[in-house]
């Protein structure tokens, strides 16, 4: 078993473009020793996704890096399982009202905006610049795309997508 303490190393499942997003939020942060890709087709890749077991030793966290917002959660469960710390990666130009909840194995970008009260949920994506104001919540596995405004106290259903630049009005998603 690994020793937890010993070593901060992430593995990205996924070397696409929200892949590499995901090792820039992650390497602002500062916060880990090492950082790798597992992907299926790239050879910048370390090994395959379905390999990550074999990779518990030596990297203590792993976050799936999949646009598909399904997938993502399926991943997400799947290195739970298999013993994985999953963080919550959140950029140092964002801003995280102190009473916001943002939950494991979320990605928030740069110069997003999670403001008083909101909570984001499991696995979700708050890309560049989007803006989720007071008291909003993002059910699990949601992806808010760059630029999308989510306004006071709207609720954003499980699995959503949000398209770049979109602005939700109060409960036009509810779940």
């Amino acid at each position: 078993m690994a020793n937890h303490n010993s070593n901060k190393n992430l593995i990205i499942l996924g070397a696409g473009g929200h892949g590499h997003v995901v090792k820039e939020v992650a390497e602002a942060m500062g916060i880990f020793n090492k950082i790798d890709f597992l992907d299926d087709n790239s050879n910048e890749a370390i090994g395959l996704c379905s390999e990550n077991s074999k990779f518990i030793d030596e990297y203590t966290h792993a976050i799936p890096a999949f646009g598909n917002n399904k997938l993502r959660m399926e991943w997400i469960e799947k290195l739970e399982k298999n013993k994985f710390q999953i963080p919550t990666l959140i950029h140092p130009t964002a801003y995280i009202s102190p009473s916001a909840t943002v939950s494991l194995g979320t990605v928030v970008e740069a110069k997003a905006i999670v403001n008083t009260n909101s909570k984001i949920g499991k696995g979700s994506i708050i890309s560049i610049g989007t803006i989720i104001d007071h008291d909003a919540t993002i059910g699990y596995g949601c992806h808010i795309d760059c630029g999308a405004v989510v306004k006071s106290s709207c609720i954003i259903a499980e699995l959503s997508k949000i398209n770049s630049g979109q602005v939700i009005e109060y409960n036009s998603l509810k779940g």
